[in-house]
């Protein structure tokens, strides 16, 4: 278990293995989730990176209009009349 002390302006040094586990470098940005009591660090990724995470090998990818469509559906698949 690595350790660092937060100095009295709330920053910190993340140990080398920190960085290195991360990939990160001097200017990188850091995301802070909390859950539980519990904080992870992620590196911080711009948006253009994410394209394909989540493309299914051997399926096509679809427009945004069949995305709405999709939504919509479901939508009203979910609504039940008033009683």
């Amino acid at each position: 278990m690595r350790e660092s002390t937060v100095t009295i302006k709330g920053q910190t040094t993340l140990p080398r293995d920190v960085r290195a586990a991360l990939g990160l470098k001097s200017g990188d940005k850091l995301r802070y989730v909390v859950m539980n009591g519990e904080v992870r660090l992620l590196k911080a990724r711009p948006v253009a990176e994410l394209e394909g995470v989540l493309a299914r090998p051997g399926t096509p990818p679809i427009s945004l209009d069949e995305m709405d469509e999709a939504i919509a559906a479901g939508a009203t698949d979910g609504m039940r009349p008033a009683k």
